[in-house]
């Protein structure tokens, strides 16, 4: 389980996630990483900066729950994430059916079945800077993401075990 200390990882454009005891390939955003000042909603690229991992939602119909002290949350049907700036839920956990752009936590594909919530744009939420970027699955060939940070299965579940209350993900565009 978690150590005493708070662990923090890194994500790099380089396609390295590194963290205590751990070097991986990882996915990053189809446009890479910029400043949180160039960031806006829909531009494919993952954001520069130190974020805490909030939340960890599951899909408990496909994979065992994680093994992690931060909150988990099962993922339902009807689970969403709204990504309509001009919205008040804008970057926010909301229910479907929804009227509004937004993200289905649900998915055929496997890379949602963990999905760790990154508290980029979201305390104060400003419309329009991005939302939904997360921590998830990596596609089998790590194809970008979205915005996201993505690993493999067991890589993730590995860094939720070693997680504590405070561990952070840091996007980067240099190496180490």
């Amino acid at each position: 389980m978690a150590s005493e200390s708070v662990s923090r990882f890194v994500a790099c454009a380089d396609g390295r996630f590194r963290g205590p005891d751990i070097d991986v390939k990882c996915a990053i955003g189809k446009g890479g990483c910029k400043s949180v000042l160039e960031k806006f909603e829909g531009d494919g690229v993952s954001p520069i900066g130190v974020w805490s991992m909030l939340r960890v939602f599951w899909r408990k119909d496909r994979i065992d729950k994680p093994e992690t002290p931060l909150p988990t949350v099962p993922i339902q049907k009807k689970f969403g994430w709204c990504d309509d700036p001009e919205h008040p839920q804008y970057n926010q956990l909301i229910l479907l059916p929804f009227a509004n752009s937004h993200e289905t936590l649900w998915r055929e594909d496997r890379i949602y079945d963990i999905i760790v919530e990154l508290d980029y744009n979201s305390s104060p939420i400003v419309s329009g800077k991005g939302s939904a970027i997360f921590m998830h699955i990596a596609k089998e060939d790590y194809s970008p993401t979205l915005g996201c940070v993505a690993i493999s299965e067991p890589d993730l579940r590995r860094v939720l075990r070693e997680s504590s209350l405070g561990s952070t993900v840091e996007i980067r565009e240099s190496s180490f």
